[in-house]
Order: C-alpha cells, then structure tokens, then sequence
C-alpha cells in the first residue's frame, strides 16, 4: 500500500528552500542558507559567501579575527564572508526588491549585526531552524522592535 503524501506546512518548504540555497555557502564554518518570502513567494534567497570577485573560505582558508566582548570573553569569527541574511538582503536591494512586512528563513538566530538589518529593512517575521549560542541580543532587538521570531527547534548551535 502507498504511503499517504503529507505536505509540508509552508514554513516547511521555505525552510527546506534555505537549506537547498546553503548547499551554495562558501565558508565550511557555517553553511547558512536564507530566504525572504511574502504572500508565500520568495522574493531573494542568499548564502554564506564572500563578496564578489574575493577568495573564498574553501579556497584560501578562513580570515579570523579576535572579538572581545564586555564581559572580557574573548572569541573569533571568521570575516571574509558576508552572512546569507546580508547576502539576501544585498540582492533585494540590487534588484529594487521591497522587504517591508516579509518573512525570513535561516539556519539559525541572526546575528546582531543581521537583526538590526533585518529590522531596518522592516521584515516582520524570522523564522529559523535553531537558536544560535551568541543570538540572546539579537532575540532581545527582535522584541524590542516588534519583530516576531520563530524556532523549529530550540535546540542551540556552537561555532568551534
């Protein structure tokens, strides 16, 4: 006997669409995938990559950079990439793409750098797969700018 076809939900297919658009991603530390959808048709997708015309992490290796954080914590991040939030973000705005009152789909929670984007661009809803371990800023932002945000899971995701 067949199996009964289930449809996914359309968080569903937009965040399994983010998930075929990292397979793009260029930097081995986080192959993120995102998409902006708005009355359920995707508007600009982007992934991890460096700029145009520069190497990518898969190619010359990673360019890390030293943080210090308030708390005298001390992390690195990888710099030659753009995020696929700002990557998406970028094509929006070279094509003439209005955000205003979209959905976002991504891996994890943005960045902070990301969610004051995210928020200035006027994307009402984020919806990721994951909370990102650094993410407690960018959530408070959301909330504080009216943003809703949205996890398939709680579970959190750790950059070595």
């Amino acid at each position: 006997m067949e199996e009964k076809h289930i449809r996914p939900s359309w968080d569903e297919y937009f965040m399994e669409i983010a998930h075929t658009v990292s397979k793009r991603a260029t930097c081995d530390r986080g192959r993120s995938g995102c998409v902006i959808v708005k009355d359920k048709q995707i508007l600009v997708s982007g992934y991890v990559g460096s700029p145009n015309g520069l190497p990518h992490c898969d190619d010359v290796g990673h360019q890390m950079k030293k943080m210090l954080h308030e708390d005298g914590s001390i992390s690195e991040h990888c710099v030659r990439t753009v995020h696929a939030e700002q990557n998406a973000i970028c094509q929006a705005a070279k094509r003439g793409i209005a955000l205003e009152g979209s959905t976002l789909y991504c891996r994890m929670t943005p960045c902070r750098v990301c969610a004051m984007l995210i928020i200035n661009c006027g994307i009402k809803r984020v919806v990721c797969e994951k909370k990102y371990h650094a993410g407690a800023e960018s959530e408070e932002m959301f909330e504080k700018a009216g943003v809703k945000l949205e996890f398939f899971s709680e579970e959190v995701l750790r950059y070595k």
